[in-house]
C-alpha cells in the first residue's frame, strides 16, 4: 500500500484510486498488443485487418499438422519488424524474419505438428494499419 506520512484514511483512499487508475491505463495500453486465434474460414483462408498501436505487436497464432502448406502475406502503412515462428521446448524457431517492411509474402512448408505465429510488431511511433492474408495449400 502506498502511505504518505500523515495522510490517514483520506490519504489511503486517495493511493487506492490513484493505483487502481495507473492499472486501468496499463491494461488499456497492454490491450492494444494482440494475438489472435487463427480460424481458417471458407476455402482454407484466413484474413484479417487491423491496427497495430506505437509500440506494440499482433500475433496470429494457431495449430498446423505435419506437411501442411500455407501462403501468407501482408500489407501495412508502415514499416514493421515481422516474423513467423514456433517453440520447441524454450527455443524459438524462425522460419520467417524481416525487419522494417511494409509488405511482404512466402510460403510456409510445415515438417512437424507446432503452434506456428505470424508475429509483426511496431516499432513506430504512430498506429500501423496492416492486412494479413494467409491460405492453406
Amino acid at each position: 500500500m502506498i502511505q504518505a506520512a500523515g495522510t490517514g484514511v483520506l490519504g489511503h483512499r486517495a493511493a487506492a484510486g490513484v493505483l487502481a487508475g495507473v492499472s486501468l491505463l496499463m491494461g488499456a495500453a497492454a490491450a492494444r498488443a494482440e494475438v489472435i486465434e487463427l480460424q481458417w474460414q471458407d476455402a482454407g483462408r484466413f484474413e484479417r485487418s487491423l491496427t497495430i498501436a506505437p509500440g506494440k505487436f499482433a500475433e496470429i497464432c494457431g495449430p498446423l499438422e505435419a506437411g501442411q502448406a500455407v501462403q501468407w502475406s501482408f500489407d501495412a502503412d508502415r514499416a514493421l519488424n515481422f516474423n513467423v515462428h514456433y517453440h520447441v521446448d524454450k527455443d524459438v524457431r524462425y522460419p520467417a524474419k524481416k525487419e522494417n517492411v511494409k509488405r511482404l509474402q512466402g510460403d510456409l512448408s510445415v515438417d512437424a505438428r507446432q503452434d506456428y505465429c505470424w508475429m509483426w510488431t511496431n516499432k513506430t511511433t504512430a498506429a500501423t494499419k496492416l492486412s494479413v492474408t494467409l491460405r492453406r495449400k
